[in-house]
């Protein structure tokens, strides 16, 4: 079996935990930031966990990981 190529733009943007889970950040934190909120930047700072149903995808793309 030939070796499967780790999508490289995913192993940059996200991380994952020691129990597997994979953490992201939250978008809409590039520009356009003067009409948004300092209590709305501030929560858009927080980094989230991604959801069970988007789970597979990742699988698919980072084949050494899981």
């Amino acid at each position: 079996m030939y070796k499967l190529k780790t999508s490289r733009s995913i192993n940059k943007r996200f991380k994952i935990t020691a129990l597997g889970k994979i953490l992201r950040h939250k978008a809409s934190r590039n520009h356009l930031l003067q009409k948004k909120t300092s209590k709305r930047k501030q929560k858009l700072r927080q980094i989230n966990i991604v959801s069970k149903s988007d789970i597979n995808n990742f699988k698919f793309r980072l084949p050494y990981i899981y």
